[in-house]
């Protein structure tokens, strides 16, 4: 079709003449509204973005020597930042002559990796850099995936409240019943007031 045809059939349907393959013999042209084009691509790259984790990278930091508690606290972190979908960077530091045994390094390293295993994977193997060894571990679920199952989870915590909630009012309000309905209270004398160990 001939250029000036084209033109004329979209101003006659108050449509915009889009070239589409301009490199083509003869070039591909479009009938369509340009401005909701526009719109719609602008919206999905929006959405795409939208949906596009961003990956942080957690650093925890330890030394040779950790105590057993503290070693169970700072894993305990590192679990949490792997169930968040994000990766976390292990630092060992090194001081004085404990660099001349970076096996100790090595072998803490390795000990944490198997017992964050279940949620987490080695990305990037123990390497020792100056005074310091790195291991960056990765999620074994993506960020998307944890967002959901945190909002799962936060759902039926919500839900679990409200049922015990509702449970407490039902039993009170059964409380009361019984109590408006049943034996008229006991009249204090002088005597209930007194200890029973007490002579008088």
């Amino acid at each position: 079709m001939r250029i000036e045809q084209a033109l004329q059939l979209a101003h006659e349907h108050d449509l915009d003449l889009v070239e589409v393959a301009p490199s083509a013999r003869p070039p591909v042209a479009k009938l369509m509204d340009y401005g909701k084009f526009k719109y719609e691509n602008a919206q999905k790259a929006r959405e795409s973005r939208r949906n596009q984790a961003n990956t942080v990278i957690k650093e925890m930091k330890l030394r040779p020597k950790i105590d057993e508690h503290d070693y169970e606290t700072k894993k305990g972190h590192v679990v949490r930042f792997l169930k968040g979908g994000d990766k976390v960077k292990i630092t060992i530091m090194f001081r004085g002559r404990e660099q001349s045994r970076p096996e100790l390094g090595v072998n803490l390293l390795r000990q944490l990796a198997n017992d964050v295993s279940e949620d987490g994977v080695v990305e990037q193997a123990p390497r020792l850099e100056g005074r310091n060894m790195h291991m960056v571990l990765a999620p074994t679920r993506k960020k998307s995936e944890a967002k959901a199952a945190e909002a799962v989870q936060r759902e039926k915590r919500m839900a679990e409240r409200q049922e015990a909630a509702e449970e407490n009012r039902r039993v009170e309000a059964e409380l009361r019943s019984k109590s408006a309905s049943g034996q008229p209270k006991k009249k204090k004398g002088p005597a209930d007031n007194m200890d029973p160990d007490v002579l008088l």
